[in-house]
């Protein structure tokens, strides 16, 4: 191990020291253990110990990095680990293993453990007597270990902490390095002291297991010192079972679970907090917690296998008629631009079109008409929706009253063009997020597909509550004009060039109407037919009462003004009576689905259940059966009709 390797590592471990003693920052784990934390520089290995007998769900393995979500996954180690492992089997060799046959069942147990280690961990075996010999270097050759096993022998003295040394340069500065370690004594006659021992394995980041044979509590007092800084234990074994000792040290190696994830953005830290949570199927998470170095990785050029959509279990996978499916629609679309694009003459203006026009102060639309067309394509496409207006009577019909309710400038024929734009601009969109995923294409045509009515909607909604809020005081206006001596569409005009939008230009369309011969009532009809406002249904009833009996208007009108202020009044205190129960319903309906889109972005393999099993199907259906019902009955409870 070169002086710079080593100066990093002391570093590292004294920050590790260091941070474990703040509060709030402890190095520890809750039921697993963090075995060993790689960095290939875009992605992240982290082995975990898994208790014995706890069987973990690697579909539903969590992780954090420094507090921070990894997008993780979780495999096994029993076939292999993409993570370099290593052990070494520190043997003590002196003459004091020939009493009560602890040398053979020493290596009875060494073949044991060669037997049950998992095929990648290599395995080195150092023994230790009067001198330290490094019998095997590390390989995952079973047959030369076992025949290095059996030709082992005896010699007096017990180097144990020179052993120490050997073993942990044995075992590399790579991957997970851990050792075992197997003696019946004390030290005697090494020339490293246990603190220089310590040091050592302290310096290489080495886990170090003990197994101590026959041994009294002031031997084994060292030995603890040892595993502590090795952040092993302390197994106290005799002859007859020491082999199942060997053995639960092999099946901990074989039990590790292998997690990969692509490392957070800037991610360049040494040293880490390193969390992963491993479900059970008794309910009982595995949790492993540790502030741990982050090595290099141990298989130079080897990557890290980045998590896919299909690896992640992301959901559902589009069979492949519905890519036919997708063709046909976007073909389809590509269908109807073109019949829009064919050529056709400019359709004359109806009477409906030159009232529109005359009331917005749309001026010169004739001259505009005649003159050469700046973008005939575009003309030629608005035409042709036209056409197919006219030849559908009831959507026409449909378009122009959601159109006049929000108030909105563009012809029915503008906004079909308009809304199968944002259809097939909304499939491209998905096409390209998705990177040709054409279920998202989809996804997005029928986004491009709602959104247009949607905004329809909301702008009419806005529009008609602007027109209440006003409504009072335009009648009161109205009022004062008649009281003034002027006539009633004298009064209208006034409130025309003096009255808040959109009244103002609702009234300036009933003043045209007027004039080409539609009657004042009928078109003060029309305006509430088009905000559906019954306050103002109820202004034009009276009006029309009061032309064909007589009476004083301007009293009349004074008189509903107040009795609409009074409603908004009550109205508006029963929205904020109920305000509380509005917001319950609104968190209570928007929870579940907020719920579905947060687990869909971080732990998409918790859904799979729901995706992919009946049971899953039927529980979904009767969720959304519930919850449809729960939102009813609760926008029925705290709605208040007046």
């Amino acid at each position: 191990m070169t002086a710079a390797r080593t100066l990093r590592l002391g570093a590292a471990a004294l920050l590790v020291a260091l941070l474990g003693l703040l509060p709030g920052g402890p190095a520890y784990a809750e039921d697993g253990g963090i075995a060993h934390v790689e960095s290939t520089g875009d992605g992240i290995r982290i082995l975990v110990d898994v208790p014995a007998g706890a069987r973990v769900d690697l579909s539903g393995a969590t992780a954090t990095l420094d507090g921070e979500k990894l997008d993780a996954t979780a495999t096994s180690t029993t076939s292999g680990s993409a993570v370099k492992r290593t052990t070494v089997l520190l043997i003590d060799t002196s003459n004091s293993m020939r009493k009560q046959g602890r040398f053979a069942a020493a290596q009875r147990a060494a073949t044991t453990y060669l037997d049950a280690v998992p095929d990648d961990v290599e395995v080195g075996i150092v023994t230790f007597d009067s001198a330290v010999e490094v019998a095997l270097e590390p390989t995952t050759d079973r047959s030369a270990a076992r025949t290095v096993i059996d030709g082992l022998s005896l010699r007096r003295n017990t180097l144990l902490y020179d052993g120490i040394l050997a073993a942990t340069d044995l075992a590399g500065d790579s991957g997970q390095r851990s050792l075992l370690l197997l003696s019946d004594g004390a030290d005697a006659g090494s020339s490293a002291s246990l603190e220089d021992a310590t040091a050592a394995i302290e310096d290489a980041g080495t886990r170090v297991h003990i197994v101590g044979l026959d041994l009294d509590e002031d031997q084994l007092a060292p030995l603890r010192t040892i595993a502590a800084a090795g952040k092993g234990d302390v197994i106290t074994s005799s002859g007859s079972a020491l082999a199942a000792a060997f053995a639960e040290q092999a099946e901990a190696l074989a039990d590790q679970v292998l997690v990969t994830a692509p490392l957070p953005s800037g991610f360049s830290a040494t040293v880490a907090t390193v969390q992963v949570t491993l479900p059970t199927s008794d309910g009982e998470p595995v949790v492993a917690r540790a502030l741990a170095p982050v090595e290099a990785a141990s298989t130079p050029g080897a990557a890290v296998p980045l998590p896919t959509i299909a690896d992640e279990g992301a959901g559902w996978t589009a069979p492949d008629w519905l890519l036919w499916v997708g063709i046909g629609v976007f073909a389809v679309g590509l269908v109807a631009v073109a019949v829009l694009l064919v050529p056709a003459r400019p359709a004359p203006m109806s009477i409906a079109d030159r009232v529109t026009a005359y009331s917005t102060r749309v001026t010169g639309l004739e001259e505009r008409q005649q003159k050469p067309q700046a973008e005939p394509v575009l003309d030629q496409a608005r035409a042709a929706a036209a056409e197919i207006l006219e030849r559908n009577s009831a959507l026409n019909e449909r378009m122009t009253r959601r159109l006049a309710a929000a108030g909105s400038e563009f012809k029915p024929s503008e906004w079909l063009l308009l809304h199968i734009g944002s259809v097939l601009a909304g499939g491209v969109v998905g096409l390209l997020l998705g990177k040709g995923s054409i279920v998202l294409g989809l996804l997005f045509m029928l986004l491009g597909l709602v959104a247009p009515p949607v905004y329809l909607r909301l702008m009419a909604g806005r529009r008609r509550r602007a027109f209440d809020a006003a409504l009072p005081e335009v009648l009161q206006l109205l009022s004062g004009a008649l009281s003034a001596g002027l006539s009633l569409a004298q009064a209208v005009d006034t409130v025309v060039r003096e009255g808040p939008e959109p009244i103002a230009s609702e009234f300036k369309r009933v003043l045209v109407e007027a004039r080409i011969g539609v009657s004042i009532e009928d078109a003060f009809e029309g305006v509430a037919a088009r905000f559906q406002s019954k306050d103002f249904g109820w202004a034009v009833m009276a009006i029309r009462i009061q032309r064909q009996v007589g009476g004083n208007l301007a009293e009349l009108l004074t008189t509903v003004a107040a009795t609409m202020r009074e409603r908004q009044f009550l109205r508006r205190h029963v929205r904020a009576l109920s305000a509380e129960g509005r917001l319950s319903a609104i968190i209570l309906c928007a929870l579940p689905v907020l719920f579905l889109a947060f687990l869909f972005l971080t732990n998409r393999q918790f859904l799979d259940p729901l995706i992919h099993d009946p049971r899953g199907w039927i529980l979904s259906g009767f969720g959304i059966v519930w919850m449809v019902i729960g939102s009813f009955w609760m926008s029925r409870m705290v709605k208040v009709d007046m």
